[in-house]
């Protein structure tokens, strides 16, 4: 499995300039309270790899998973790269890591 870890300027960087799609994995409850701007919800509890396809399908950025410490992503990138998806990035700070270095955030 082929893991890159993206820290919290290459995230900012990818949202400046429109290069990434942040998929957030955490549960809908946690996604609620707060989430990385434009990030979008796909909860790992039903992760559905052909939903992330369809997902990803055209968009022309390179999506990124993200949870709220950098664990459950890495569980994603396994799910998405078993089923042939190319996706191989991740935010490993998370969004605690985003909110705590005082970040914008949605709700």
């Amino acid at each position: 499995m082929k893991v890159v870890d993206l820290d919290r300027e290459d995230i900012k960087r990818g949202l400046a300039d429109g290069s990434i799609l942040v998929i957030d994995v955490r549960e809908p409850h946690e996604f609620e309270q707060g989430r990385i701007p434009g990030a979008v919800p796909h909860p790992l509890s039903t992760f559905d790899t052909a939903a992330v396809a369809a997902l990803i399908e055209g968009d022309g950025r390179r999506p990124v998973f993200s949870c709220a410490s950098g664990v459950r992503s890495v569980h994603a990138l396994q799910a998405a790269q078993g089923a042939g998806l190319p996706i191989d990035a991740h935010y490993r700070g998370g969004f605690k890591e985003w909110r705590a270095a005082g970040e914008p955030f949605e709700t």
